[in-house]
């Protein structure tokens, strides 16, 4: 075990003074995984972003049914119970006659000509069922259930909500978050491997430059392990510097963007949520970053390694 011990020691050791000793080398690895740890953590800081103000919208839009002045309160209930059952219903919310009057009288207290219209006449407002989804994706099966046959016999004309103006923005909010989402799932996925390609390339050099040293070693018996540690320490070092270096850009961006620049949100992007997200998990976010710049730094120097190892040392 002391062995192993000292063994893993002069590992490191080697592996730091080869990082000190190529540390220019290593600057172009360096620089493209901050690049890509960077766009991965923004990408994660965005999405949480982007959730939070999808679900604020998504609470504030409903589908409306507006039903007939023949329909009863036994089938208007019905239909909101069976709505209610929908896997893509958040919650249902069913009005009368006279609970719908009440609500656009409330909605509608600064305006003393519409209530004094309203009131002259024998209550023109239709009972309603106010629905709220879980996702606005879903909104679609929603709709088909409640413009089926039976249930459209029970709705006035141009029921439900969904449809036209309406429709059109909801469409498009949608579309914008799904949008954004894939190119941010697309950007980390292309400069983690052209960050993992850079390494592999960086530790090539720097095996075809210690190559004699390298089989100096192997005939002196080292083992694969003792001679590819070293090459793997210097890539989990480009990694932590990586890492360490994404999260301080990205705080001093909301750092900047919330003192200097006084913003706080950039369309669906809440600047503040973001911040706060950010201070939030810190320590679970600088773990991430860590984690995925070792593996990448692990995976790319090991993979080189072991090609050189076999094709080029006996």
């Amino acid at each position: 075990m002391k062995r192993k011990l000292i063994t893993l020691g002069r590992i490191i050791h080697t592996g730091v003074v080869n990082f000190m000793r190529n540390v220019t080398l290593g600057v172009a690895a360096i620089a493209v995984m901050i690049v890509t740890l960077t766009i991965v953590l923004f990408s994660v800081i965005a999405n949480a972003s982007f959730t939070n103000t999808i679900a604020q919208i998504t609470d504030k839009i409903d589908v409306s049914v507006f039903l007939t002045d023949q329909t009863t309160d036994v089938q208007g209930q019905k239909l909101a119970d069976a709505v209610k059952k929908l896997p893509e219903v958040k919650s249902v919310q069913y009005l009368n006659k006279a609970a719908a009057l009440k609500a656009y009288e409330r909605q509608n207290a600064g305006n003393a000509q519409l209530l004094a219209a309203i009131s002259a006449t024998n209550n023109p407002i239709p009972a309603t069922i106010h629905i709220k989804p879980y996702d606005l994706n879903k909104i679609n099966d929603i709709k088909n259930f409640l413009t089926t046959p039976n249930n459209q016999a029970l709705q006035i004309k141009g029921s439900p909500s969904y449809s036209g103006s309406r429709k059109a923005v909801i469409d498009k909010i949608t579309h914008a978050t799904n949008v954004l989402r894939e190119i941010g799932i697309i950007s980390v996925i292309v400069f983690a491997i052209i960050c993992a390609l850079i390494i592999f390339n960086t530790i090539q050099m720097a095996i075809f430059n210690r190559r004699d040293e390298i089989q100096i070693m192997r005939l002196l018996g080292a083992s694969t392990s003792y001679i590819r540690g070293p090459f793997i320490v210097e890539s989990v070092i480009y990694g932590i510097l990586a890492a360490l270096a994404s999260v301080f850009i990205i705080n001093s961006a909301f750092v900047a963007a919330s003192s200097s620049l006084q913003a706080t949100s950039l369309g669906l992007f809440d600047i503040g949520y973001a911040n706060s997200y950010f201070d939030q998990h810190f320590l679970e976010l600088l773990a991430m970053q860590v984690a995925i710049g070792i593996i990448i730094g692990t995976a790319s120097s090991a993979i080189a390694t072991r090609r050189y190892l076999k094709f080029r040392t006996k």
